[in-house]
């Protein structure tokens, strides 16, 4: 392939960025040059070939930087011109902004597959460190990949560069045995490594597993006792999911010698520092004899986030909406009767399973909650480092795509704040960290006993997902992962207007594009309506880089939440497989790949129509 001449100096950081060719370059005939034209081809040299120069250029990363920060800067103009046509009511101004919302929507995601980069590239440099380590150690290694194309932000990949590689030098030296401990225990003598990625509900997950002997939790009790890190009567009750989180504790370290490669025990605090700093989780299974797997799930970017803007005592906060999992409302005597106290900590009953509340006055210091004429409660309901706990707040604003900015030196070193942001009103709103406000809190502990199931052997039954069930008429049920959903309502049917061949309703200063799961086209081409209410439409609201996008359903079901075990895949990029919840096979929906999809035309997946 030909070369492509640098735009950037020797030392500077490129990116090579692809850019579509501008049509098929037809094939020349084949002529036989004449003496002359032999001559001149030999003064004038080879002629350049269609090659992969014709479609990359190379870009500074600074200039991608950049233009990432415009882009955030544009996003917070669009709130505030969406804002100020919402007070304005002027129809001519409304369809202007909405056609900024778009461009800036469309713009956006353009600039941030810019920034995209497969997370191979960062893999790839650890077969070197997988084989320099197994020597060392006197083992056999192998390196398994999966999911080598999985892209994720050019910073998160540089944020995880130096966790993941801590994590794999760890799996071969603590975690693999060797040759001959592994012929003993009936194993082959090569030990496996392997790592997986994927995209999940927004999120990139990666596992890094090996079939080598696993945690031994009674060496970690012991040497947590000695060192002083737990009480012996705590360890003693201590569960396994406890027992191996302390394996982060800073200095902690079950190694019999410090040897060139670990020991020293250092190294796994600061991975899960790292992790959480990106507003990333990090959860562990292991079994013993059998292997251990660490699961980490970060964010597919951290400048643009959506978030669900909260109110509490007159102040404006923001929550990530990658930790919220459902929005529950208490009103008159369920909101006197449905909080619960046992043994000082408040609970509410939700679906069965006590959840743990936390009051956002009492941490943040505000004033006191209003005693007797309190009638309403709104709880968000929160996922931090696997438990969940709900979160009292006064008001629920809205949801939005914020832009994350660093928050200043006085509230730096205040773990429940991860930033702050400009809202579409022109107010500054702080970022809650949910992680850190749980741990303020002190229901992590509790969040866990009293929510998680019984204790599972391997991590996919322990990662339990919250899901949207809606129905879809005679042909069955659906199931939506809740991270990917932004509200429920209700829309009269007379409010659904027409742009073009799609149907839309004017909703909160904006166009929300319905598709439908409960029209099928009937034999005259018009479309059927509902049977269950002729008067409102059931509308699951989705909120994505590329707007939003309204799925009209038969009905809402339930919110369950279970292990998602994808059993069979689909064809249709729209489903992300099947799976079995409450017992009934149910297909689950991709709401991004939805959007994307149905933009331009009705997509294929049965019943439905954009």
């Amino acid at each position: 392939a030909t070369d492509v001449a640098p735009i950037v100096g020797p030392h500077e950081e490129a990116m090579v960025v692809e850019t579509p060719a501008e049509g098929p370059v037809a094939p020349a005939a084949t002529v036989s040059p004449g003496p002359a034209e032999t001559q001149a081809a030999r003064d004038v040299g080879p002629a350049p070939r269609q090659a992969a120069a014709d479609r990359t250029i190379r870009v500074d990363v600074g200039l991608l930087d950049r233009l990432m920060n415009l882009v955030g800067e544009l996003v917070l103009a669009r709130n505030q011109v969406l804002a100020l046509g919402d007070a304005r009511r002027d129809p001519t101004f409304n369809t202007t902004a909405q056609r900024l919302n778009l461009i800036t929507g469309e713009l956006q995601e353009g600039v941030m597959k810019t920034r995209m980069q497969p997370i191979g590239s960062l893999w790839s440099k650890l077969h070197r460190l997988v084989r320099d380590v197994a020597t060392a150690c006197g083992k056999q290694v192998r390196l398994e990949m999966e999911g080598e194309g999985t892209e994720l932000d050019r910073s998160i990949l540089e944020a995880i560069r130096d966790p993941l590689t801590h994590l794999v030098r760890n799996a071969v030296d603590h975690g693999l045995e060797s040759p001959e401990e592994r012929r003993g225990r009936g194993k082959e003598p090569e030990g496996v490594v392997r790592l997986k990625a994927w995209h999940e509900g927004g999120q990139v997950n990666i596992e890094i597993a090996d079939d080598g002997a696993g945690l031994r939790l009674d060496r970690i009790r012991e040497r947590a006792v000695e060192r002083g890190v737990i009480s012996r009567q705590d360890a003693d009750v201590a569960t396994e999911r406890e027992l191996s989180g302390l394996i982060f504790e800073p200095g902690f370290s079950t190694a019999a010698s410090v040897t060139s490669v670990s020991g020293r025990g250092v190294g796994m605090d600061v991975v899960r520092t790292n992790i959480e700093s990106i507003g990333g989780a990090l959860d562990i299974a292991s079994r013993e004899g059998r292997g251990m797997t660490l699961r980490i799930k970060i964010p597919l970017t951290l400048a643009i986030v959506p978030a669900l803007t909260i109110d509490c005592a007159g102040q404006r906060y923001a929550i990530p909406q990658v930790n919220l999992l459902e929005l529950v409302r208490l009103e008159s005597a369920d909101a006197r009767s449905g909080i619960e106290s046992i043994q000082g900590t408040p609970v509410y009953r939700l679906r069965g399973r006590l959840l743990p509340l936390v009051d956002l006055r009492d941490e943040l210091g505000l004033s006191p909650r209003p005693g007797a004429s309190e009638i309403v409660l709104n709880i968000v309901v929160l996922q931090a480092d696997g438990s969940r706990f709900g979160l009292l707040v006064d008001q629920i604003a809205d949801t939005q795509e914020i832009v994350v900015k660093p928050v200043g030196r006085q509230v730096q070193d205040l773990s429940v704040y991860a930033g702050a942001t400009i809202l579409g009103d022109g107010r500054v709103a702080l970022i809650l960290d949910v992680l850190g406000l749980a741990q303020r809190a002190h229901v992590l502990d509790e969040a866990s006993h009293s929510l998680s199931e019984p204790e599972a052997s391997t991590l996919a039954a322990a990662d339990a997902t919250s899901v949207l069930l809606v129905s879809r008429g005679d042909q069955g049920r659906l199931g939506i992962p809740l991270s990917s959903v932004a509200r429920l309502e209700e829309i009269e049917r007379d409010r659904v207007e027409h742009a073009g061949e799609a149907e839309v309703v004017q909703y909160r200063g904006e166009l929300l594009r319905l598709v439908r799961l409960t029209g099928q086209q009937a034999t005259d081409g018009t479309r059927s309506t509902s049977p269950a209410d002729d008067d409102r439409l059931q509308v699951v609201v989705h909120s994505g880089p590329l707007g939003l996008m309204g799925l009209v359903v038969d009905s809402i079901i339930d919110i369950v939440r279970e292990p998602l075990l994808l059993q069979a895949e689909s064809e249709r990029p729209e489903v992300l497989g099947t799976a079995v919840l409450q017992g009934r096979v149910t297909e689950i929906l991709d709401l991004i790949e939805l959007n994307r999809s149905s933009r331009p035309r009705a997509t294929a997946l049965a019943g439905v129509e954009a």
